[in-house]
């Protein structure tokens, strides 16, 4: 278990695998434990562009409402009239339905503190800005307040009103606002407002947040999107987050799995790294991520603004990126493919892909963020292409509901039942032509996780559309048994090659980083006999490899083409050159490039210097197998001349200092 924050301060760092580099294949990927990445289910948040602060051409209008409601802290108190101030999205209509967000403001704050305040206009405009840019669909929002008369009070009688507000929430607040303006709930009676909940949001600031785990606490089922910011639940006592932070989780998560929404809310838990409420929030968030049957990916998240103190700087950010994923515009919208916006949950549960839908994004956790297509993030890869992800994946979807398969296990059900990790590898095909040769594509990760959406799955795809069928390995983590999956992927495409529609002379193995090592590994001829048992399957035409210090040679490895940047700090591109130029002097065939400026992972390299790097693996290939004439099953373009900075980024003319042309440095002064 974690242990608690006892200090503001809180730093935590991920040192870089180089395991990748390591000379055995045989070596697990993070033996050395100063080099093992740490586990953190945090995630950083990104600052909202400035622009959004700005008044948008579109404006939406906020209005003052006044409703009536009890003094809950008080039996014998007369009934108190309170304000709302409500945001209203340009062009609402009352014909029309709309999401809604209720945000509680801070100790010491009022009903206005969020978007009634002329002088703080950021809120809304950052409303009006994510909707018209298209991050959000049109919402509702609603800033109310717990203090009975809007005005601060003392410390204890604010957390006194705040603890008793889910009774106000749900009786008084929510009706009032839900009965004058148009949303989901066709009547605010109690089943109306249980019917509606998956179109409400409630979220809330320092003694916000701490009322907002009131209300979770008190009213779960009334609301099924939660964003506490700086702040935490205080059942067990005041604080308990912070001192008791296990006993806290335990028991938010009884009172989740007595709920018949359990599999259906979501907390979008925030603080910034430098806020005082840090420690109480993190030990939480820490606590409630361990409890992970029932706090998981696809119902809680963790987040923190780098920097980020207790103020309003962060609240914004927080807003910025939870709105968006609270209230995604594709929502509204009939279509049935994925958009940047896309949430990457969403992805893995469409029924498109049966049980495999899981095995699309990294299983291990640990190693990736984002919430949306557009979010998603790899540890150790760099130029992550939002759109080819999302191609990738509408890619799937279209093939799966065509009815064509797009998945294999590599193990039966017998395996997988002896050995429970087995059910998470299989093989996800990209057909090319039938009758075609075929690739395995072997993603990195350290042989910690596996990178296919980044390392693999846009490698197969774009050999598809030569032609190729091309195939992407999830394999189990661990080097040896990442082999072994490999073999078994091989000889399960070579036994099922009729079914598949593939050749099965002239295949190659594809990798990068430690997918690299994997490729050739088995591309070896010694090692694909001993970890197959086979002597009948041929020995590879090419092994393709990207990013690895790799160094083991023999004069039974397979033609090998290798590609790395120059500026790669976890695989030397002198090592991997010095590699090839031992098989070559052993007479096997090579191909080696360094692509100035690059990091490590770049992928496919699109919009960078290496662009282009697949179709010259590819010709390597074809020279290695003897099948030059594969028909595209797309259309292709000529790559036209390209300048690029240092860092390998496109640029659209020369600019002044280094610019890299085919290959060659230009310096324009």
């Amino acid at each position: 278990m974690k242990k608690p924050i006892s200090t503001i301060a809180f730093f935590a760092a991920s040192a870089l695998c180089c395991a990748a580099c390591s000379d055995n294949p045989y070596t697990p990927e993070n033996e050395n434990g100063d080099n093992t990445p740490q586990k953190t289910v945090m995630q950083t948040t990104t600052p909202v562009p400035p622009a959004y602060f700005q008044s948008a051409a579109e404006q939406g209008r906020v209005e003052l409402m006044h409703y009536e409601s009890k003094d809950y802290t008080r039996a014998d108190r007369p009934t108190t009239r309170k304000p709302a101030y409500i945001y209203l999205p340009y062009g609402y209509d009352a014909s029309k339905k709309y999401d809604i967000i209720y945000l509680l403001h801070g100790w010491t704050g009022t009903a206005e503190q969020y978007f009634g305040l002329p002088g703080m206009p950021q809120m809304k405009n950052l409303f009006d800005n994510l909707i018209a840019q298209g991050l959000t669909k049109p919402f509702i929002a609603v800033s109310p307040t717990w203090d009975k008369d809007n005005q601060a009070k003392g410390w204890g009688e604010s957390t006194q009103e705040a603890a008793v507000f889910s009774q106000e929430y749900i009786n008084d607040l929510v009706p009032a606002v839900e009965s004058r303006y148009s949303t989901y709930a066709e009547t605010t009676d109690d089943a109306g407002l249980l019917a509606s909940r998956s179109h409400r949001a409630l979220g809330g600031f320092s003694l916000g947040a701490i009322t907002t785990w009131y209300v979770f606490e008190q009213a779960f089922p009334y609301t099924r999107w939660y964003l506490p910011m700086s702040g935490d639940n205080w059942h067990i006592e005041m604080y308990g987050g912070q001192t008791h932070p296990q006993e806290t989780a335990a028991f938010l998560a009884n009172l989740v799995n007595a709920s018949p929404y359990k599999d259906d809310f979501y907390v979008w838990y925030a603080v910034g790294s430098d806020d005082v409420r840090l420690p109480q929030t993190h030990n939480q968030a820490m606590a409630m991520a361990e409890l992970s049957e029932t706090f998981n990916a696809r119902n809680f998240s963790y987040h923190q603004k780098p920097g980020g103190r207790h103020d309003f700087n962060a609240v914004w950010e927080f807003c910025y990126h939870a709105l968006q994923f609270f209230f995604p515009k594709e929502n509204a919208r009939p279509s049935k493919t994925y958009t940047r916006t896309s949430r990457i949950d969403d992805v893995m549960a469409d029924p498109s892909f049966a049980d495999f839908g899981r095995l699309i994004f990294p299983v291990n956790r640990d190693y990736w963020s984002g919430e949306t297509l557009e979010q998603l993030q790899l540890t150790w890869y760099n130029y992550i292409n939002a759109d080819k992800t999302v191609e990738i994946v509408n890619y799937m979807k279209t093939h799966a509901d065509a009815g064509n398969r797009i998945f294999y296990d590599i193990y039966t059900d017998e395996e997988k039942a002896a050995d429970p990790q087995k059910r998470n590898t299989g093989l996800f095909f990209f057909r090319g032509n039938k009758g075609a040769p075929f690739a395995i594509c072997n993603a990195g990760g350290g042989f910690a996780y596996v990178g296919a959406m980044h390392d693999s799955y846009p490698h197969a795809l774009e050999l598809s559309k030569l032609g190729y069928n091309a195939f992407a390995l999830i394999y189990r983590p661990g080097a040896q048994t990442a082999l072994e999956d490999l073999a078994r992927a091989i000889t399960f495409v070579i036994d099922h090659a009729e079914e598949l529609g593939v050749r099965t002379d002239g295949y190659s193995l594809w990798g990068g980083s430690a997918g690299a090592r994997m490729a050739a590994a088995l591309g070896n001829a010694d090692n694909l006999r001993r970890l197959t048992g086979r002597t009948d399957i041929a020995q590879a035409a090419a092994a393709v490899m990207q990013y690895t210090g790799y160094t083991a040679t023999s004069a039974t490895d397979a033609p090998t083409y290798a590609c790395v940047g120059t500026a790669d700090g976890i695989a030397s591109w002198q090592t991997m050159q010095r590699r090839l130029q031992t098989l070559a002097a052993l007479g096997i065939p090579t191909e080696f490039h360094a692509y100035e400026g690059l990091p490590h992972g770049f992928g496919l390299g699109q919009g960078t210097v290496a662009e282009g790097w697949l179709n010259d693996a590819v010709r390597f290939w074809q020279t290695q197998s003897g099948v030059t004439r594969i028909k595209p099953t797309t259309a292709r373009t000529a790559k036209d001349d390209t300048i690029y900075t240092v860092n390998g980024m496109r640029r659209n003319s020369l600019q002044r200092g280094i610019n890299i042309v085919n290959g060659k440095k230009i310096v324009k002064k």
